[in-house]
């Protein structure tokens, strides 16, 4: 069975970093691409940035330019955000996504086929 896990998060101060990794694992010829998107409590879910199947594109929400990073991790469908100088109001759980068709990124919830099981990420002093 063909599906996205997801790995990392935890608790970090302020100003800290933490990294999440993502992974279409299971017997696929495709290439993805792959989207993380959070939700807050109370809150609906948002986009918060995306890689193409090539990792050669990449697209971010404004409210984590500059402090987040996505890129391909090492292998083939598997991807990793890194995230820097990270607020209280990034705390949320995040959760990566995938799509097998189309180039470039998706910013869109409905663009994704496969949801990982979400990952929960607090930014408390």
């Amino acid at each position: 069975q063909v599906q996205v896990v997801q790995s990392g998060g935890g608790s970090v101060q302020p100003g800290g970093s933490l990294r999440l990794a993502c992974a279409v694992s299971g017997r696929t010829s495709k290439t993805y691409a792959l989207g993380w998107f959070r939700q807050g409590a109370g809150q609906e879910t948002e986009f918060v940035a995306a890689l193409s199947w090539t990792g050669g594109s990449t697209d971010y929400a404004d409210s984590v330019k500059n402090r987040f990073t996505v890129f391909r991790d090492n292998a083939r469908n598997t991807a990793a955000l890194q995230m820097n100088d990270l607020k209280p109001e990034d705390t949320a759980v995040y959760y990566c996504a995938a799509r097998s068709i189309g180039f470039g990124t998706f910013n869109q919830y409905d663009d994704y086929e496969m949801w990982g099981q979400g990952t929960q990420v607090t930014v408390s002093s």
